[in-house]
């Protein structure tokens, strides 16, 4: 018997052409279910990303299976946004482009609703994953916004989010980013911020 301990196996690699066929499916059934819905048809979906069906089914069996991915890595981008901005901006502008981002994410969730209640136990997760992933993103940015002085301290970040989305008209953007500025503007409300 050896004194090595045992290792894990390594983490099965993606080849790298079958993760540019998933990052290709992805992409285009994003903008499929943003343009048409969740329930566009496959043929759409898989001639935008250039593959054939038998590679959507695949990697992804159920129509709740892609819906699921897309959601996913939709959320991903869109929270692994937030750093980066933090990084570009300063704080009060930083969580107003996020915010934009954030919005525009939510506006292109066309029909995603009604999946997420159609009780389909394949959505029971995405609730609590897209709270995961946002929630400390905009509680890093309200905080950090906060302690430079220009919004106040008292935002529970949960509610913001809330207020983006009820707000959010996904067919006129320009009065989305015009809402999120008075909104940001409101959150100024008793500090020293111009």
């Amino acid at each position: 018997m050896s004194d090595r301990p045992t290792e894990e196996p390594a983490a099965r690699r993606v080849r790298p052409d079958v993760q540019r066929s998933l990052d290709a499916l992805l992409t285009a059934a994003a903008e499929v279910f943003a343009s048409d819905g969740v329930d566009a048809p496959v043929r759409r979906i898989t001639a935008r990303a250039g593959v054939g069906a038998g590679t959507l089914y695949r990697h992804f069996p159920q129509r709740s299976d892609l819906i699921t991915a897309v959601f996913r890595h939709e959320v991903d981008a869109c929270a692994e946004a937030a750093p980066l901005l933090a990084e570009q901006y300063e704080p009060v502008e930083a969580l107003t482009r996020w915010l934009q981002r954030y919005a525009r994410f939510v506006a292109t969730k066309r029909g995603l609703k009604t999946a997420l209640h159609s009780g389909d136990p394949a959505y029971e997760s995405l609730p609590a994953y897209f709270q995961e992933r946002f929630l400390p993103v905009v509680t890093d940015l309200l905080a950090a916004a906060a302690a430079s002085g220009g919004l106040r301290a008292d935002i529970p970040p949960y509610d913001l989010l809330r207020a983006i989305s009820d707000l959010v008209s996904p067919d006129d953007q320009g009065y989305t980013q015009r809402m999120i500025t008075l909104l940001v503007n409101g959150l100024r409300y008793g500090t020293d911020a111009p």
